[in-house]
């Protein structure tokens, strides 16, 4: 007697899960993941969009503001349209971003390199919500003596408003990590000129902070300072519709778009059989199940530990799905993979997994 899954419909959306065709041979040195390979190779590519080398947004953002229908088609819309997140980060953090236009402001450490400046991925600086706190008091009177609304409802991501800044498209900062920052620098998104008003608003911050006694603090415990800000998500909150019927995941954007959609998102379990274990019960829709163990190595080129994470998922993930899968008490099995610039969506059901002529190797979804 097969067993009666909380979930019929599930999709897994998984940040920076594909390596590019040029770190490949590394990343996927020694790999054992024979359910994801099986996987892979049975189900139906349903979608495939290959990104751009020098897009500001990555792909999952795109991807899940196109999924709830965030993306500005009109005619006139902007790349700065593609992920306009930051108000739904913002009604995530506990904000109120009403129907003005929002960037998400976080601060950053950025690295003098030999003739160029690099920005340090912020989820690697280690910095405690009393030092962001700090920070943040010392440069809102400064901001806000500009003209600029603040608001700062988590530790490390601020959201700023106002006419001065005006339409600004400015690059994840995931996008711009490890890279020199002068391509990706915030510039007016209609002209592609460089912003003046977020340039004398990044100056004043950095010299708030420059030999401010918490970073000659961490830079005594061998952290990096925090030396500046960096700007990105920019957009005005929109209607938004849901095509899940729960929403699982931990990024405050995809978090924010359920809560406008009038869903109640929730933190991913641990497991595939966490999730079939809940005894959530008739959900005859889909379940976005969104898993983010890859972001961290793939900046910083880890493969390594990058490999691990992908053999961790395989033992609690994609074994128990294919089983589910191939018993029945899974219906279908969506996977949405993506690498730093484009992704692919496939489709896995029971019946696709008979269809042993299918064989797709991992290779054959990298993104070049």
């Amino acid at each position: 007697m097969r067993s009666i899954m909380p979930v019929q419909d599930l999709h897994l959306l998984l940040p920076f899960a594909l390596p590019s065709a040029a770190d490949a041979a590394t990343a996927l040195h020694n790999l054992e993941s024979p359910a994801l390979e099986r996987l892979l190779a049975r189900a139906t590519l349903d979608e495939r969009v290959i990104g751009e080398d020098f897009q500001r947004t990555l792909p999952h953002e795109r991807w899940i503001a196109r999924q709830f229908g965030a993306v500005n088609t009109a005619a006139d819309a902007t790349p700065a349209d593609e992920a306009p997140l930051a108000p739904y980060m913002l009604l995530a953090d506990g904000g109120t971003p009403g129907d003005a236009p929002w960037a998400c402001v976080e601060p950053v450490h950025v690295r003098i390199a030999h003739d160029h400046l690099v920005l340090i991925d912020p989820a690697t600086l280690q910095v405690s919500d009393d030092e962001a706190h700090t920070l943040f008091q010392v440069v809102k009177p400064l901001i806000e003596e500009l003209g600029i609304e603040v608001q700062a409802p988590a530790a490390t991501r601020w959201y700023v408003s106002g006419e001065s800044l005006g339409a600004l498209a400015g690059a994840s900062p995931l996008r711009a990590s490890g890279r020199n920052i002068e391509i990706w620098l915030p510039h007016e998104a209609k002209t592609g000129e460089r912003s003046r008003a977020w340039m004398k608003l990044q100056n004043e911050v950095q010299m708030a902070w420059f030999e401010h006694p918490l970073n000659e603090a961490r830079e005594a415990r061998g952290l990096p300072a925090i030396n500046s800000i960096w700007l990105h998500a920019q957009g005005t909150l929109r209607t938004v519709t849901s095509p899940f019927a729960r929403v699982m995941s931990d990024a405050a954007a995809t978090r924010g778009l359920a809560l406008a959609a009038g869903l109640a998102p929730q933190s991913p379990p641990a497991s595939f059989a966490a999730l079939a274990a809940s005894g959530d019960s008739g959900h005859s829709g889909r379940t976005l199940v969104e898993l983010d163990p890859f972001s961290a190595p793939f900046i910083e080129q880890d493969w390594a530990r990058w490999n691990a994470s992908l053999k961790a998922l395989e033992a609690a993930w994609f074994a128990p799905a294919l089983a589910a899968l191939s018993d029945g008490s899974l219906g279908t099995l969506r996977f949405t993979l993506c690498s730093d610039t484009g992704s692919v969506t496939l489709t896995a059901t029971r019946g696709s997994l008979r269809k042993f002529w299918r064989l797709r190797p991992i290779a054959a979804l990298f993104i070049e």
